[in-house]
């Protein structure tokens, strides 16, 4: 048996017409499934029973299952899901004003190890299928909804994993969540959060993939690199920045780096001077982001005043800097502290 949302629109219609039945069926199970968001055959109402059953007994559903809520003091909402196999993933809702953005995972746990990472720290597990991301960005955009009375502004694949490790079914469920006959958002305020896996990156370019890409840099040096991403080991500085630029060439799309501030390791005036002259490769715009500090990391929050400094001097020489303040700490859901803590 296959999951129902593995299916194309074709291979649906391919089914009801081996059954005996109308193709147009195929077109309304496709509604329930991304338009209405069911998980289970019985709550397609406009299908006779006995089709019902016969949906039940040739697919299934991996559909997510939320569990807990929990609500920040800043707003902030971190949501636990549970798989159909009782794995525990976690998104974020990061509401701001009348905007809200969706940080969504691509995988439970995480292989890559970065050291700052609290994901990094839990076993890698599974990837998640398309219609699992799928079903984070539908929840979380219903309470969305309710707070603001209005869509999500942004969706950021920057939760649980590495969504270019995962790339068929990132691929997959970005385009059910921009789809008219999905939730119909617009590619462009969708953005994949990778570590900087350099083939990939090339592939996406070459894919001619329409949303935003982050790059997690977090540092310009390859050997402090070295030091807190192991990733980069395989995929030295050298050769991120030119699939960088490959990336910028052929899709014209500005890069966005994201860079955690990390107390006398990566927060001197020297870092600033290198970081400054490797974003030179391609237009971009940066996300400083405070620390948020995980159990077992060595690292401390950058000094305010350091902070600042080192923003000015990037601001000095041009470059768009944006400084993220820490969203949802107090609940285990801002950046980097991701570790299916949920219980």
């Amino acid at each position: 048996m296959r999951d129902i949302r593995e299916l194309k629109l074709a291979e649906l219609e391919d089914f009801f017409k081996g059954i005996n039945e109308k193709s147009f069926r195929a077109k309304q199970v496709y509604d329930w499934l991304w338009k209405k968001h069911v998980t289970g055959f019985d709550q397609m109402t406009n299908l006779s029973h006995s089709l019902q059953d016969q949906l039940a007994q040739n697919f299934y559903f991996r559909a997510l299952q939320l569990i807990t809520t929990q609500v920040s003091s800043d707003g902030t909402r971190k949501y636990g899901f549970k798989t159909s196999d009782n794995l525990i993933i976690e998104g974020v809702l990061i509401p701001s004003g009348v905007r809200a953005t969706a940080c969504i995972s691509s995988q439970a746990g995480c292989a890559l190890k970065c050291l700052f990472c609290a994901t990094g720290k839990i076993k890698f597990r599974r990837d998640l299928t398309a219609g699992e991301m799928f079903d984070q960005v539908a929840a979380i955009e219903k309470t969305a909804k309710e707070i603001n009375d209005n869509k999500l502004s942004n969706i950021v694949l920057m939760g649980m994993g590495e969504p270019l490790l995962n790339y068929d079914n990132v691929l997959k469920a970005i385009e059910r969540i921009s789809s008219d006959d999905g939730l119909g958002y617009s590619p462009s305020r969708i953005t994949i959060s990778t570590a900087g896996i350099v083939k990939i990156i090339r592939k996406l370019a070459d894919d001619g993939i329409k949303c935003n890409l982050a790059v997690s840099l977090h540092t310009a040096d390859n050997f402090k690199r070295d030091q807190i991403m192991p990733l980069n080991k395989s995929n030295p500085l050298d050769e991120l920045s030119g699939a960088i630029k490959y990336f910028h060439q052929k899709t014209g799309t500005r890069i966005s780096y994201e860079y955690l501030l990390l107390k006398d390791f990566n927060d001197t005036h020297k870092d600033a001077r290198q970081f400054a002259e490797f974003c030179k490769i391609s237009p971009c715009k940066i996300n400083l982001i405070e620390y948020n500090e995980v159990t077992g990391s060595p690292f401390k929050r950058s000094d305010p005043e350091r902070t600042r400094s080192f923003k000015e001097f990037l601001e000095s020489r041009n470059l768009v800097v944006n400084l993220r303040k820490s969203r949802g700490a107090d609940i285990d859901a801002a950046c980097g502290q991701l570790a299916g803590k949920t219980k």
